[in-house]
């Protein structure tokens, strides 16, 4: 390591500063992984540098997003899996800003720990970026903040902040939204972000039998609950991109907090409502395990949950067939579940 800046004092109050310096040389080769044209100067300054290429685009806007992993990381903690977190805390921001059609261009990570151990910050940080990878974000900067005695040693909150671009004429809106509209289903990889504070109450996550989550479940197709639980968040920018290059696409939901009652009707306008076939819903058998196993009802399942649909997208019935060709040559099994109706109610189930 090179010679850096060091403090006897800082370190007996518990904050050892050259393990911040390692863990940045430790990300360095992960970053890298994540740059795209438009990034300029190197980790490590003082703040992020992003030259922005306008061709092609008249109106630019661009679009921010932030979120974090919430109560999942506490799973990863008792687990002592910190190699894939990093993914589900960009997914959470590119999924959002990607609803507004927004192609995603830089990310910055925000990670406070009560004790700096490099090698855990790496895994985090690989994470991030191959978030960053699978979304076309380059991660530009970020801060391990060491808290000691703010948090456990073995402990740490993970947020993030990306930035999107898209055309202001490009943007998605719901002004061409009418009735008869479909709205079709793209499966997410499990539980993503939402929801944990019940997860962890319906499995006793706060004490586990370790032995257990490891196990393999028949319940779940032989993955064990570990596994199935940490599976990080599916990432849909680039899927949704493809898509919009060739299909007019009228709304789209990032079913997250609230599941379906909250976050599809966010992208319909008023007078008109969701109608969600049930049965079309190709439920994973995670949420069948916790809803039987919290003894939790249908409609709190499905306004807490994604219940196996992590975006929903909004198209006439003229593009239908058309958009659900472009998503699964994209490597999506997209899916109609219902469709748009004039209506006072936002959202209903049939």
């Amino acid at each position: 390591m090179s010679t850096y800046s060091n403090s006897n004092s800082y370190a007996a109050a518990g904050v050892d500063i050259t393990a911040g310096y390692k863990a940045v040389e430790l990300m360095k080769k992960h970053i890298a992984r994540t740059t795209v044209p438009g990034v300029m100067g190197q980790v490590g300054g003082f703040g992020g540098l992003f030259e922005l290429d306008l061709t092609g685009i008249e109106k630019p806007v661009l679009v921010s997003g932030t979120d974090g992993v919430g109560t999942k990381l506490k799973l990863a903690f008792t687990l002592e899996r910190h190699d894939t977190i990093g993914i589900d805390c960009v997914a959470m921001c590119v999924n959002d800003i990607i609803c507004v059609g927004a192609k995603p261009l830089y990310f910055l990570d925000y990670i406070a720990c009560g004790k700096n151990v490099p090698e855990r910050i790496e895994q985090i940080v690989a994470g991030v970026c191959e978030g960053c990878v699978q979304s076309g974000a380059a991660l530009i900067g970020g801060e391990t903040a060491e808290m000691p005695g703010f948090y456990e040693a073995d402990e740490y909150d993970l947020a993030g902040y990306c930035t999107g671009i898209v055309d202001k004429d490009k943007m998605i809106d719901n002004n061409e939204m009418k009735e008869g509209d479909i709205i079709i289903a793209l499966p997410s990889s499990g539980v993503h972000s939402n929801g944990f504070s019940l997860v962890r109450r319906v499995f006793a996550l706060d004490k586990p039998d370790v032995m257990m989550l490891n196990a393999a479940n028949t319940q779940l197709g032989g993955a064990s609950l570990a596994d199935t639980l940490l599976a990080p968040t599916k990432i849909y920018v680039k899927p949704i991109l493809a898509l919009l290059d060739e299909v007019k696409v009228k709304g789209i939901s990032h079913i997250t907090g609230g599941g379906f009652y909250e976050n599809i009707p966010r992208s319909i306008p008023g007078g008109l409502g969701a109608v969600i076939v049930r049965k079309a819903v190709k439920v994973l058998p995670i949420f069948e395990l916790i809803q039987a196993v919290g003894v939790i009802d249908e409609h709190d399942m499905y306004n807490t949950f994604n219940m196996g649909v992590g975006m929903t997208v909004i198209v006439s019935k003229d593009d239908a067939n058309r958009a659900l060709e472009i998503l699964k040559a994209n490597g999506e099994d997209a899916y109609v579940i219902g469709e748009v109706i004039r209506s006072k109610e936002k959202i209903q189930f049939i």
